[in-house]
């Protein structure tokens, strides 16, 4: 049972870190349609940061 709990959790977080990986590109593309380029900073940065923590997320609950 103990590992369904882990490959459930690995799951879990590997898709939440993958969704805001896209909700933080989103947030780099619209800024960058405007011109803003601080935000479009920030997005490019939670997006990274996201798609780094889903990866070390299935590697941790492997």
């Amino acid at each position: 049972m103990d590992t369904a709990d882990a490959s459930d959790r690995r799951l879990g977080l590997g898709l939440l870190f993958v969704f805001l990986a896209f909700i933080g590109a989103a947030m780099m593309l619209a800024a960058s349609m405007t011109h803003q380029l601080a935000l479009s900073g920030w997005g490019f940065a939670v997006a990274m940061l996201a798609g780094s923590l889903s990866i070390a997320a299935l590697q941790l609950y492997e």
